[in-house]
């Protein structure tokens, strides 16, 4: 997510995101998904320009990554250099709910939670975590879909500081969707974690709180995010903890 500025001085936001299709092929391995995601970093310098009216240049002095479950865990392993090393220096990294696999032991190659806490070393990469009350629990038979010792609360935990911690309680791990999610895979998300009931509060506060962060540290304006971590902001829904390492 690179800022942009035009000739006249205002400022965007670009968006680029890809959909990987082989998860459930690839299993327990992302090494493939990390190895994709940096091609996309490393070809911003030369192709991003391309894309883009004359008048507007990029800013990647300024670039964000983001992650939603195992996306999140290839945003992290990125930003980390495992495997693949990428040529743009990221300034914020969000991890929205991610999993580094099944279980504790049962790490999705390559692992990146190392149990070591204040281990990830990011070159002063402001960290975004945001954590579902919810994922870690089962949904009838079905196992978690952010068990405890792979979750969210273990990423938070390596971070060093800048670094802030978001936990949403009674929502779930998907409860950041849309509510109208078509397909077997849109039916299968109110069915293999455990949810809340509307989705639409999560998604308020996720959207909120992700562009609150960026504010922060790509326009340097702390406002709306030190406004949410101290409690004087009015929130779609109740936070089960807040924590910060600055």
């Amino acid at each position: 997510m690179p800022t942009t500025r035009n000739k006249t001085g205002a400022k965007w936001l670009i968006v680029i995101g890809y959909k990987y299709d082989s998860f459930y092929v690839l299993g327990p391995n992302a090494t493939e998904e990390i190895n994709i995601t940096a091609e996309i970093v490393n070809w911003l310098p030369k192709g991003l320009s391309n894309l883009l009216p004359p008048d507007v240049q990029p800013n990647l002095n300024k670039l964000g990554l983001a992650g939603h479950s195992r996306g999140g865990k290839v945003a992290f392993a990125l930003s980390l250099q495992k495997p693949s090393t990428t040529s743009v220096h990221i300034s914020a990294l969000i991890g929205i709910d991610p999993v580094d696999g099944m279980d504790k032991g049962k790490q999705t190659r390559p692992p990146v939670l190392t149990y070591i806490p204040n281990s990830f070393h990011l070159d002063n990469t402001a960290v975004l975590v945001i954590g579902s009350g919810l994922g870690e629990q089962r949904n009838l038979l079905i196992p978690p879909c952010a068990q405890c010792g792979v979750n969210h609360e273990d990423f938070y935990k390596e971070c060093c500081e800048p670094a802030y911690y978001f936990v949403a309680k009674d929502y779930g791990h998907l409860d950041m969707l849309d509510d109208d999610t078509k397909g077997i895979r849109g039916i299968l998300s109110y069915c293999v974690c455990k949810n809340g009931e509307c989705r639409e509060p999560m998604r308020r506060f996720v959207g909120g709180i992700v562009v609150a962060f960026l504010k922060a540290y790509l326009e340097g304006d702390e406002r709306d995010l030190l406004s949410v971590r101290d409690g004087h902001e009015m929130l779609p829904l109740e936070l089960q903890k807040v924590e910060f390492k600055v």
